[in-house]
C-alpha cells in the first residue's frame, strides 16, 4: 500500500509529465488559454492514461517481453516480441483516443469544437506515450501499481494545464511587453512553474 501511495504522489508532483519531463507541451501550450477547455483536455488525457497504461502493462508482461509467452508452453519461453511494443502501445492509445473523441463529440459538442484538432492529437501526445514507456522502465510489480501511476500522471498533467490556464486568463488583464505576448510569456511561466515543482523533488515518500 505504501508503494502505491508513493507512486501516486510522485507521479503527480515529483515526476510531473510537464514540469519534470516537458512531455505533451504542444497541447499544453495551445489549449491552456482558458480554464474550461484546459479542464476538458486534462480529463481526457487522464482518462486515456488510466485506461491504456494497465492494458499496455498486461501486454508487456504477458505477450511482448522476452519469456512473457511461457504461459502458452515451454516452447514459447524464449520468444521475444518486445520490438513490437512501441507500435502496439500507439495502437492501444489511438483506439482509446478515438473512443474519447466520439463521446465528446456526441455529448459535449461545445468542448469538442473548442478543442479542435488537439483532441484527436491526444493519440500522439508525448505524455501518454511517455507513461507507457516509463512503465516499461519502472517495472511495476502488478497492474494495480501501473494503473495508479497512470492516474497520478494524468492528474499531474491536468494540474499543470489548469494552473497554466488560470494564469493565462489573468494575463489578459496584464500589461505584458509586446515581444513577450502569447507563447513568449507562456514559455517563461512554464519555466517558472517547473522551477516551483522542483521543490517537490526532495520529497522522501
Amino acid at each position: 500500500m505504501e508503494q502505491i501511495v508513493s507512486t501516486f504522489i510522485r507521479s503527480i508532483f515529483v515526476e510531473n509529465m510537464i514540469f519534470a519531463y516537458y512531455l505533451g507541451m504542444c497541447s499544453y501550450l495551445a489549449v491552456s488559454k482558458n480554464v474550461k477547455t484546459a479542464l476538458g483536455l486534462g480529463i481526457a488525457v487522464t482518462f486515456i492514461l488510466v485506461c491504456t497504461l494497465p492494458i499496455n502493462y498486461l501486454l508487456e508482461n504477458y505477450v511482448l517481453k522476452e519469456g512473457a509467452l511461457k504461459w502458452l508452453g515451454s516452447q514459447y519461453a524464449e520468444v521475444n516480441l518486445s520490438f513490437l511494443s512501441f507500435i502496439i502501445f500507439i495502437a492501444i492509445i489511438a483506439s482509446f483516443t478515438q473512443l474519447v473523441e466520439m463521446v465528446v463529440e456526441k455529448f459535449l459538442p461545445s468542448l469538442y469544437a473548442s478543442l479542435g484538432i488537439f483532441l484527436p492529437l491526444i493519440a500522439v501526445n508525448c505524455a501518454i506515450m511517455g507513461g507507457s514507456l516509463f512503465m516499461q522502465q519502472k517495472a511495476f510489480i502488478n497492474v494495480g501499481e501501473a494503473t495508479v501511476y497512470g492516474l497520478g500522471s494524468g492528474i499531474g498533467w491536468l494540474v499543470a494545464i489548469l494552473g497554466m490556464a488560470a494564469v493565462r486568463e489573468k494575463l489578459a488583464y496584464s500589461n505584458i511587453p509586446k515581444p513577450l505576448r502569447g507563447l513568449g510569456i507562456a514559455f517563461i511561466i512554464t519555466g517558472l512553474m517547473g522551477i516551483g515543482f522542483m521543490c517537490f523533488s526532495g520529497l522522501n515518500i
